[in-house]
């Protein structure tokens, strides 16, 4: 449904007209403009309301968060050594790999024999 034009809002006009009278019609408008007035009253400061309430709840939670602190810039860390290309042409990984599996193994050993003492 479009917006009313002209030919409809005359159409309403005439209906209310027949309908309440023209005696009644000035009070019914006053009524109805009175009331749209106090609608519009109440809807503005609902929403002023609840936009000062998010600014609040905002504000406290940036008060609330610790920033945190800088990072510490530190040394890199040595990376290991990249296999070699013949190494990876036939498809191992080099000893780099070999070596990080042999440390994860013996991690899993003392752990299951400190669980199952």
């Amino acid at each position: 449904m479009g917006p009313l034009g002209i030919p409809e809002l005359i159409v309403i006009f005439f209906i209310a007209l027949i309908f309440f009278g023209p005696r009644k019609l000035p009070d019914l408008g006053r009524s109805l403009g009175k009331s749209l007035a106090e609608f519009k009253r109440a809807s503005n400061e609902l929403r002023s309301t609840l936009d000062d309430e998010i600014q609040a709840e905002e504000r406290k939670t940036t008060a609330a968060a610790p920033t945190p602190p800088p990072p510490v810039v530190t040394e890199p860390a040595a990376l290991p050594a990249a296999a070699a290309p013949e190494t990876i042409a036939r498809g191992g990984l080099g000893e780099t790999t070999q070596t990080t599996h042999t440390a994860h193994h013996e991690a899993d050993l003392a752990s299951a024999e400190r669980s199952g003492s």
